[in-house]
């Protein structure tokens, strides 16, 4: 810039340069525009903002007192007692919960003996169906060869009687 205006000073074109600087600061050069602004939000921000904090702080630091001078000693003082309820009501649900548990453990052995029982009975009754069936199939089947032998007999005269009235 400084040789420009050095090369510029005592050339018509210096006013032309001068105009074209001023025009390019304000259109173009926006720092001192953003700079007054974040001065400006920076202030209103402290301001404003240090206040509620300082209230916030304020209030943060009675209740820790309050709870640290009353409400701590209170419950100090409440929870042995209410500790040892607690634990007692405890066992006994734990008790409860263990006897619920063998019971089911017991009604489920139950449950499983019976079936066990009702699936070897099936069993039984199966072999015992299977065995009828066998003893019914071989009484069919001794039917069927005596009737075969019946029908071979009867065959057998059939053709002898038709074997007379073939030689006539």
């Amino acid at each position: 810039d400084r040789k420009r205006e050095t090369l510029a000073a005592g050339s018509p074109i210096q006013p032309i340069i001068k105009d074209v600087g001023e025009i390019y600061s304000r259109l173009l050069d926006h720092r001192p525009v953003i700079q007054g602004e974040i001065r400006y939000f920076v202030k209103e921000f402290e301001e404003k903002r240090g206040l509620r904090e300082l209230r916030v702080l304020e209030n943060l630091k009675n209740t820790i007192f309050e709870t640290n001078e009353h409400v701590l000693p209170k419950c100090e003082q409440a929870m042995p007692g209410n500790l040892n309820e607690i634990f007692k009501r405890l066992q006994a649900a734990n008790e409860m919960m263990h006897r619920l548990q063998e019971r089911e453990h017991e009604e489920r052995k139950l449950e499983a003996d019976k079936q066990m029982a009702r699936e070897e009975k099936h069993a039984a009754h199966w072999e015992e169906f299977m065995k009828e069936q066998q003893n019914k199939r071989a009484e069919v089947d001794e039917e069927h060869r005596k009737a075969m032998e019946r029908l071979k007999e009867q065959y057998s005269e059939m053709e002898k009687e038709l074997a007379k009235y073939i030689s006539f």
